[in-house]
């Protein structure tokens, strides 16, 4: 099933100018050719058509590692062909695989003695991590309940609302209701006394994000915690806590090492992190940690042998490339907690540098906090006349591409822009960007806005005519003609001051 839309073209074959030179005829888009064309022809065609994709280094909307060393590209290279899941074939992978898990684990202060083993699985992102975490939270409370002879048929899970979608889709997917905190205007995390409110004998776990997609802001974990333990001790319960530190896990420990958050606090049963972003890894990684081998019930994993030899599996796929997991090694042992601290703390001053020059601006208002990940979130203190998704639309003319979107319900009033600041997003990239956004706002002060309040109310003055009737409406298409009329008032007088 295609989920994804393809665009209109008036024409169904795809062309390529230089591939001509090979190939005379068109190929079909949506049906496979009869015949087979040169290589460079196959080439030449997906490359043309990719350059207009956008330049990954300026997508500031991504949190996904977009830049990564030579010598690793190599290693990645030279292991694509290797299948992840032949643990027996290739035992080396396997024993990388288990030291990221290690290296991991100690980095978020697991409690394992010198010689103990992790317990934890690579996965394809931290989407998938969240699902196996949430399932072993629900096998665990289904478990206990039918010990205890009671219901274990409506279990559910307490998160904020501005939680990733991978927890709705968990959720939907594997039946346990999701109770989201909501958010209020300034505070757009998850609430941690409303949250332990909201927990009752069905709740498998309490999901706390560190680092939200939408301000970068880090949750309360350690109040979380507290607060959890005491309503556990009031009514005889063991609710624990998942945190989600798909961002956050690979900063946290380098520049803000004293903040508790992780298995220090002793509710927090697992951990999810994506090597694809902060851990600077291309995307198709992503780590989940488990406090002790009880939190992962041994009912959830499989053993096969049809590969060569028993090999213990708990994954939501199969077969998967094995780049990305020596990659994950590479950068661990390469940078060394040194080199992540430096690469963080750059980001972090890159980000600063970013929101003075904004701030500098007078123009906006600072969403984003300084504690949290190294990101800029941002809104128009006056967007009567242009709003956000027009300084982001018009951002792309100059390359950018920079999110505008509306915050979750009950604060979906507020529209905010945002820039994640990775490690290849250097100070200059910083100050160009400030200096190609007052341009955008210069260029946008020019233009009568799309909705402009001043239009609007002249277009309410001019609704009532007098024409022997008095107050007597324009119709709806006599209004979009005169705004329409404006339109071509102003593009005609722009072309004719063109020289």
């Amino acid at each position: 099933m295609v989920l994804s839309k393809t665009s209109c073209e008036s024409d169904d074959s795809v062309h390529s100018t230089f591939a001509s030179r090979y190939v005379r005829t068109s190929l079909p888009r949506f049906e496979m050719p009869e015949k087979s064309i040169p290589k460079e022809a196959a080439y030449q065609i997906i490359n043309d058509e990719l350059m207009l994709d956008g330049n990954p280094r300026l997508n500031l909307a991504s949190f996904v590692t977009t830049w990564m060393e030579p010598e690793c590209d190599k290693l990645m290279m030279a292991s694509i062909n290797k299948n992840y899941v032949d643990m027996d074939e290739y035992p080396v992978t396997t024993e990388l695989q288990n030291r990221c898990v290690n290296i991991i684990a100690r980095l978020f202060n697991a409690p394992l003695k010198e010689e103990e083993t992790a317990i934890g699985v690579g996965t394809v992102g931290s989407s998938e991590a969240i699902m196996l975490a949430g399932l072993a939270f629900k096998r665990n409370w289904q478990n206990k309940r039918k010990a205890e002879g009671k219901p274990y048929d409506k279990p559910n899970i307490v998160t904020g609302a501005n939680v990733q979608v991978c927890w709705e889709k968990f959720a939907n997917y594997f039946e346990v209701e999701l109770k989201e905190v909501k958010l209020s205007e300034g505070y757009y995390v998850m609430d941690p006394i409303k949250a332990v409110e909201m927990v009752d004998e069905n709740t498998i776990c309490v999901a706390a994000i560190l680092g939200s997609t939408l301000n970068g802001e880090f949750e309360d974990c350690k109040l979380l915690n507290d607060l959890l333990i005491e309503k556990n001790k009031q009514n005889g319960w063991d609710t624990p806590i998942h945190v989600d530190a798909a961002s956050g896990g690979f900063i946290a420990p380098f520049i803000y090492p004293e903040l508790e958050w992780d298995f220090r606090l002793p509710l927090v049963k697992s951990i999810n992190v994506s090597g694809h972003k902060y851990g600077l890894v291309y995307a198709g990684i992503g780590w989940v940690i488990w406090r002790t081998k009880q939190d992962l019930p041994e009912e959830l994993i499989f053993h096969i042998n049809y590969l060569g030899a028993d090999q213990p599996t708990f994954t939501l796929n199969f077969s998967k490339g094995s780049s990305q997991v020596i990659a994950q090694y590479y950068q661990l042992i390469r940078l060394g907690y040194e080199g992540y601290r430096n690469v963080m703390e750059n980001c972090r001053e890159n980000a600063i540098v970013l929101r003075k020059g904004l701030e500098k601006t007078e123009r906006f208002n600072i969403i984003s906090k300084d504690e949290g990940i190294p990101l800029v979130a941002f809104s128009l203190k006056d967007n009567s006349l242009h709003n956000e998704f027009e300084v982001s639309e018009t951002l792309r003319r100059f390359g950018w591409i920079v999110p505008a979107y509306t915050m979750p319900a009950d604060v979906q009033h507020v529209t905010v822009l945002r820039v994640v600041i990775r490690e290849d997003f250097s100070r200059t990239l910083a100050e160009r960007l400030v200096s190609d956004i007052v341009k955008v706002l210069h260029e946008l002060d020019t233009l009568p806005a799309r909705l402009n309040a001043k239009m609007v109310e002249a277009e309410e003055n001019n609704l009532m005519i007098n024409n022997n009737n008095n107050n007597v409406k324009k119709t709806e298409i006599e209004v979009q003609r005169a705004i329409a009329d404006f339109w071509k008032k102003y593009v005609l007088a722009r072309k004719a001051s063109v020289c």
